[in-house]
């Protein structure tokens, strides 16, 4: 019988993987790859990237990861308020200037400055509920955090809007992978938080790329981790769990004393049949939406007007933000090296119209905007690469928040990880797998401890 058996090789299955390594642990993922929604390629002095791009740092458990592991990363560099819109880049200002300085007619002006106060008092008032409070466990403060502004839309919020000042809010809201007609008012004024305070929040970029981490510690795990192997069935008895799965064909069956389940919502609520009914509706209720990412690598030797930018927001365009992952390596490098590595993410309706077309046609669109935006830039792509997520991410909508409760609520030895419960993304998921990962040594400690015919076998030496 396992110690552990770990159920989702992306962020959350690594991170309750290397926090468990001590003990007698399986880790299996379905897919040919580890890492989730976290995939990068590096090439030469850069790297491509279609999913995660920026982490937690500081006093938070990615940092905890990252430093544990002993994976480097560093702050973001460059501008992260880029706008390219109606013909018009503007990389340096104030944001508050943009509505003024882009070319649209006065009434998207005015309803954009009048709708950009609103979502300011809200961004203040979000700081406030958002700020974790003497005594409070982050359990807690998540369920606060959900109940934001959770009974309307953010497009509910905000208005009719004239079709100019509505496309500039759409960047920064639709990253969520929903459209401002989904998410929830509470999610989309978090986002402009996010964007506005980007040192207090996502701000490290993995050196190397994100796949530096994920590959690091699927290594470290080594035949830990089995590939291709699907779960079809998680069942609890008394003291166990039982994990049926396939691995290149072949029906298989692990026993394990619990199992930490970190897949998307949708295949929890699949897969582990007897958890709690209502947990079980509760996971089902949980809503994906999906992205497509491209990533691009040229060969310009000279210096570029994307330079200085990590981020520039491309409203009325087939990808809502480009993303200069080469300007990591701009703010390390003495002189400009040959070469740029951007990434292009279309989230929500963006991507449901582009996951009906072949990856030839969805280069092609991308390459024509990205010339629009970047003028000559598609005659400098020596490599481009289409990545499709249909189910990308998970986001708040309304009525999100009732469910909190239920999807934290602790007891029994299945264990439940993933960015699907809490707010912070990739932080969620690393921080509710070391949670897990935590109350899975409990469980063992206690199994230990009052095993019938003397106790268990201990953990490998650390």
């Amino acid at each position: 019988m396992k110690d552990v058996v770990i159920v989702g090789g992306g962020i959350a299955g690594l991170a309750a993987g290397w926090r468990l390594r001590h003990w007698d642990t399986l880790l299996l993922e379905s897919e040919g790859r580890v890492g989730g929604r976290i995939r990068s390629e590096r090439r030469g002095p850069y790297w491509l990237n279609w999913g995660g791009h920026v982490y937690a740092g500081g006093n938070s458990s990615t940092g905890w990861l990252l430093r544990d592991t002993g994976i480097d990363s560093t702050p973001v560099t460059g501008s992260l308020a880029g706008l390219s819109m109606n013909g018009k880049l503007l990389l340096k200002g104030r944001v508050e200037s943009y509505p003024f300085r882009i070319p649209m007619p006065w009434s998207a002006r005015v309803g954009m400055v009048k709708a950009g106060a609103k979502v300011a008092l809200a961004v203040a008032k979000y700081a406030r509920i958002v700020r974790l409070r003497p005594g409070e466990d982050e359990a807690t403060r998540q369920r606060r955090v959900y109940g934001f502004m959770n009974d309307r839309t953010f497009s509910d919020f905000i208005g009719d809007l004239p079709e100019d000042a509505e496309a500039l809010f759409t960047p920064t809201v639709t990253r969520s992978a929903a459209d401002i007609d989904q998410i929830s008012a509470g999610a989309g004024v978090g986002y402009f938080s996010l964007v506005w305070n980007i040192g207090a929040g996502l701000s490290q970029s993995i050196l190397g790329g994100a796949s530096t981490l994920t590959e690091s510690i699927a290594a470290a795990l080594s035949d830990r981790v089995r590939l291709n192997a699907t779960v079809d069935e998680i069942v609890q008895k008394k003291g166990s769990v039982i994990v049926r799965y396939r691995q290149d064909g072949v029906e298989q069956e692990v026993e394990a004393r619990c199992v930490v389940l970190a897949t998307p919502a949708t295949v929890s609520h699949r897969v582990a049949v007897d958890l709690d009914r209502d947990l079980r509706e509760a996971l089902s209720k949980i809503v994906y939406g999906p992205y497509v990412s491209a990533a691009f690598l040229t060969d310009e030797t000279e210096r570029q007007v994307w330079d200085d930018a990590y981020a520039i927001a491309t409203p009325k365009r087939s990808f809502n933000v480009l993303l200069n992952h080469s300007n990591i390596q701009r703010g390390l490098e003495s002189e400009r090296q040959p070469g740029s590595s951007i990434m292009t993410f279309s989230p929500g309706s963006l991507a449901r119209r582009l996951l009906e077309l072949d990856d030839d046609d969805i280069r092609r669109i991308y390459l024509d905007d990205l010339g629009q935006v970047l003028p000559g830039f598609a005659d400098k792509v020596v490599e481009a690469e289409v990545h499709r997520w249909p189910t990308g991410a998970p986001y708040c909508f309304p009525g999100r928040g009732a469910l909190q409760r239920t999807l934290t609520r602790r007891g029994g030895r299945v264990l439940l990880a993933g960015d699907y419960l809490g707010t912070l993304y990739t932080e969620t998921a690393i921080q509710t797998a070391l949670r897990a990962a935590q109350e899975a040594q409990s469980l063992l400690a206690t199994d230990r401890q009052t095993a019938p015919h003397g106790p268990a076998p201990m953990p490998a030496a650390m």
